[in-house]
């Protein structure tokens, strides 16, 4: 199925989870923020969190500076 990535189509396998896409994508999964379809999912819902096709995926990454 295609999943927008970022603005960027990308292809996963059907019934892909919010963790398999991000896990395929090498995310390192501490320090960011993931919103689906413009809707933030907290952390503790990305292993049952399945993705449809067309789904929009914003993989945000905190920053620290000053």
């Amino acid at each position: 199925m295609e999943i927008h990535v970022n603005g960027e189509e990308r292809e996963f396998a059907d019934g892909s989870t919010l963790a398999q896409v991000l896990d395929e994508l090498g995310a390192n999964q501490r320090g960011i923020a993931v919103a689906v379809d413009d809707e933030v999912v907290p952390r503790a819902e990305w292993a049952e969190r399945s993705l449809t096709p067309g789904a929009r995926l914003e993989v945000l990454t905190a920053v620290q500076g000053g």
